[in-house]
């Protein structure tokens, strides 16, 4: 079984019906780490490591809102950039794939509300940008897509505070999947609550995730130095939660290296910065 610590969180619980309701005491299971590790490998500078990365077999790709960077692996030269006006056209890139030669950002129109989402391209070569697919108003602002079992999933965050819609909070975040089209496929999961009381005391909700070994979802928060590990169900709609690993990175999108398995690519946000480690799990989990 895996070993759990408790936190002890005060949650204020307002009835949308009848209004406010005192202050509820609960205990927050925080599954802690486990068998799981985190061990840092390297680290660069990266003026663009504001909102997450992006890797190939070779490069890094570093997002901030609306500037790329491609840096070598090795080394962290820089290699190319691209770069807009805020809101000419883009706002919030906030992560990126690179899948079948094109990379691929999450973008939203954060702060601003309501919700608007878009799939941006790049070629990764020159970071030429080479189109977008326009989603429209979304419930949720976009933060974060993947691949898995052969379809994309993308992460739509709501948020308690700035960037908020009227009515929901971090709880109405959802992970619906899409086709090779972006066409919704009609699946989604929903998030632990417990998982939003842990990232989200200060309203905002979950700002990174992919896929990782043994097909767990890793998620991260907004500035927390933790990877969330999460299991898809087998049944009904909620993730479970099943480790929390403690890390060097601060929150934010990140990217496992399709070339080294458990290889992991972050960004430290406050120092710009971008680090590589590695994320193992022993075969017990002892006591």
């Amino acid at each position: 079984m895996i070993p759990r610590v408790s936190l002890f969180l005060v949650l204020t619980l307002a009835s949308l019906a009848t209004g406010a309701e005192p202050p509820v005491t609960r205990e927050i299971q925080v599954p802690a780490a486990g068998a799981w590790t985190f061990t840092e490998l390297r680290r660069f500078p990266a003026p663009e490591a504001r909102q997450g990365i992006a890797a190939d077999d070779e490069f890094l790709y570093v997002i901030s809102n609306h500037d790329l960077g491609k840096y070598r692996k090795s080394g962290g030269d820089r290699l190319a950039a691209w770069s807009c006006p805020e809101g000419e056209p883009l706002t919030h890139v906030n992560a990126g794939v690179v899948y079948r030669g094109r990379l691929y950002g999450a973008h939203s129109n954060y702060p601003g509300v309501p919700h608007v989402s878009s799939i941006e391209i790049w070629e990764p070569g020159t970071l030429r940008h080479l189109g977008s697919v326009s989603l429209g108003r979304t419930d949720g602002s976009l933060t974060w897509i993947d691949r898995r079992d052969g379809r994309w999933i993308a992460c739509f965050v709501h948020y308690a505070k700035r960037g908020g819609e009227p009515g929901k909070d971090q709880h109405w975040t959802r992970l619906a999947e899409y086709d090779d089209e972006w066409r919704p496929t009609g699946r989604g999961w929903v998030f632990p609550v417990a998982l939003f009381a842990h990232l989200g005391s200060r309203g905002f909700s979950i700002s990174g995730g992919a896929v990782g070994p043994d097909g767990f979802l890793f998620v991260t928060g907004h500035d927390e130095k933790e990877l969330c590990v999460l299991e898809f169900p087998t049944s009904a709609s909620t993730l479970r939660w099943v480790a929390t690993i403690p890390m060097t990175a601060e929150g934010q999108a990140f990217a496992w290296d399709p070339a080294e398995p458990g290889v992991i690519h972050l960004i430290l946000k406050g120092a710009r910065q971008v680090i590589t480690g590695r994320v193992g799990r022993s075969s017990t989990t002892g006591n």
